[in-house]
């Protein structure tokens, strides 16, 4: 079992920064990639980033490419998410998720557990 606890998610102006943290639970952490995934009020949960196991892969969304950065720290047991040059579109609540055992493309992971969430608001 994994448990998953986001937090960061704030309001934040158009243009800012943020950075999510996922906190996990388990000895299983280290040997699952991770996902970011939001899902804006009336729109389907989608994909934002990844990262394996090892931080050997990093991937994103191509709306996000160039202005978020995601990170983990295995000894720490949690992963990041860096945010920068915010904007409106995303506005949403942030999940992380985890697959335990894991070695193919963390993009396409079909991700086993999942956080509550933490809530996003880009809005001047």
């Amino acid at each position: 079992q994994v448990q998953l606890v986001e937090s960061g998610g704030r309001l934040v102006p158009p243009g800012g920064s943020l950075r999510l943290s996922c906190a996990a639970s388990g000895r299983r952490f280290s040997s699952s990639p991770m996902g970011w995934f939001r899902q804006a009020p009336g729109k389907e949960r989608e994909f934002v980033a990844a990262i394996s196991w090892n931080s050997g892969a990093t991937e994103y969304a191509n709306s996000v490419k160039g202005r978020f950065s995601i990170s983990r720290d295995n000894g720490k047991n949690t992963v990041y998410l860096e945010m920068n040059s915010l904007k409106p579109e995303d506005t949403g609540v942030y999940y992380c998720a985890a697959k335990p055992g894991y070695v193919g493309s963390p993009r396409y992971a079909r991700y086993d557990y999942w956080g509550q969430g933490t809530q996003v608001t880009v809005s001047s």
